[in-house]
């Protein structure tokens, strides 16, 4: 998730300057970056914010894989694994030697604790449908073995070990990692400055604490674009891994002192749209949505053309893909049909609640000047993070904007309680079909079957699949590129 609207530039620097100038790159032990967001808290099992993961993930807590920058998968704290020829049990060997950062020793039991801590029927773990209650057993046989046990054959199964749901936890600091999260990586949490900064510490008791070439990590928190291009402008931050201010791309390519790679996400920009409330429970008034919306005008206008346009709940990136977007191009006077069909009266009053990143509150009017033209009149509510996740993803609201960036990511529509309020037992047993499958010609078939479930009901208005952009001092390697998962591994960020 992301940005704010621009300020005015007297306000820009009165932001950058309200936070100290943290950047120290020239003492090439430690680092500054900006985040956009703020997250709720710090355990990315129980709390669905990414933000979290841009902190912890990699840096203090660790999984039993590790999902690099190209997307593959290699092993963290398990050393190996082996599957069943029915891709119904994973073996992991464990890494030995492994400790917590409080001195607690890693074995088998914590994998057993964290993953039967979010397969529990009290679980706000965002991955508990779509993973954890696929794990039929969890067998410790001894201490450095794992045996993981599941009801359907998952081909992604080793991908969501190494996501920020499945991190391990010890059961003698789980209930604190929210505020003070203690894992096993290479950094230590330090301190959290409400709506400043959260600063990580190396910590010289991990495994391979040499090669770790930062003392000190600090993530600012700015949500303002202007004034995150204005504290790199200033030297205040050393680089940006999401940059999402896409009009300053062009300004920083041309300044000598950043590098700028523009690389790919797992992102699915969306007009979420609200199924249970009239009249978007009905499929014509959804349609109706999705032709008003010009994809094209959206990606070049609100992120200057860094983005791919998608018919789906799914990226181009993932394996399978299939392009939708001819289903439902933008047609103007398609929507004015199909909602004179729904029997729906023009004009139709509606909210459109936009949180704080740029894609929203820019493409939010963009996006209602697109409605207006069909007779959708969208009154705009800017609410901040925690107002959306504490409303808006509750279900109440008709519209919203936002980015989903989880990778596949597709089985929260199976979750009739998610906030857009989808529910279809066709799909439900579509994907139980897809889950139980083993042949590769029939996983493809049913994959495509799935997205294009999604599609024909118009659960959502899909857009956007937004580029990355990260930017960087000069000198400063290491930060991804692409992110299959929204993390910073700064275990390999160091200053050249």
């Amino acid at each position: 998730m992301k940005i704010h609207s621009f300020l005015a530039l007297t306000a820009c620097a009165a932001l950058v300057a309200a936070g100290p100038a943290l950047a120290q790159g020239s003492k090439k032990n430690s680092v500054t970056l900006a985040m956009v967001l703020e997250p709720p808290g710090m355990d990315p099992t129980m709390a669905p914010a990414a933000a979290i993961g841009e902190i912890v993930h990699y840096n203090v807590l660790e999984g039993l894989t590790k999902i690099n920058v190209d997307g593959s998968v290699t092993p963290l704290l398990a050393e190996s694994w082996t599957m069943d020829p029915d891709g119904k049990s994973y073996t992991f060997k464990l890494k030995k030697g492994v400790k917590f950062q409080d001195g607690e020793a890693f074995d088998a039991s914590d994998v057993k604790f964290s993953f039967e801590r979010a397969k529990d029927d009290k679980s706000t773990n965002k991955a508990k449908k779509a993973v954890f209650d696929n794990i039929r057993r969890i067998d410790a046989p001894d201490a450095h073995t794992v045996i993981l046990t599941l009801d359907n054959a998952d081909p992604n199964f080793l991908f969501r070990m190494g996501e920020n749901t499945a991190v391990i936890l010890d059961p003698k600091s789980a209930a604190g990692t929210a505020t003070k999260p203690v894992g096993t990586g290479p950094f230590t949490f330090d301190d959290w400055k409400k709506g400043t900064s959260v600063t990580l510490k190396k910590w010289a008791g991990f495994r391979d604490a040499k090669a770790v070439k930062m003392e000190r990590v600090t993530f600012r928190f700015i949500n303002d674009p202007a004034a995150r291009v204005a504290a790199l402008l200033a030297g205040d931050i050393d680089g940006v891994p999401r940059l999402d201010a896409p009009q300053a791309v062009k300004q920083l390519q041309a300044d000598k002192r950043f590098d700028v790679v523009i690389g790919n996400t797992a992102g699915k920009g969306i007009v979420a749209i609200n199924n249970k409330k009239k009249p978007f429970d009905d499929l014509r008034v959804r349609r109706a949505v999705m032709h008003a919306i010009d994809r094209k005008a959206f990606i070049d206008g609100v992120l200057e053309g860094l983005g791919k346009p998608i018919g789906s709940h799914f990226a181009p990136t993932d394996a399978g893909y299939v392009d939708l977007t001819g289903a439902t191009p933008y047609d103007p006077e398609k929507a004015k049909a199909l909602l004179k069909e729904a029997g729906v009266a023009t004009p139709l009053n509606v909210t459109l609640t936009l949180p704080p990143p740029q894609y929203a509150r820019k493409g939010g009017e963009v996006v209602a000047a697109q409605l207006a033209k069909v007779g959708i009149v969208a009154k705009i509510e800017n609410v901040e993070w925690a107002q959306w996740l504490g409303g808006t993803f509750k279900g109440n609201f008709d519209l919203t904007i936002i980015n989903h960036v989880e990778p596949l990511d597709y089985m929260q529509y199976t979750n009739t309680g998610y906030y857009w309020g989808y529910d279809n037992k066709a799909f439900r047993d579509l994907t139980a079909k897809f889950a139980a499958t083993g042949n590769a010609k029939d996983r493809a078939k049913l994959f495509a079957d799935i997205q294009k479930q999604i599609a024909a009901d118009q659960v959502n208005a899909f857009v956007f699949n937004p580029a990355q952009v990260a930017v960087a001092r000069k000198g400063l390697k290491g930060l991804w590129a692409s992110s299959p998962i929204f993390a910073n591994d700064m275990a390999a960020v160091s200053w050249q």
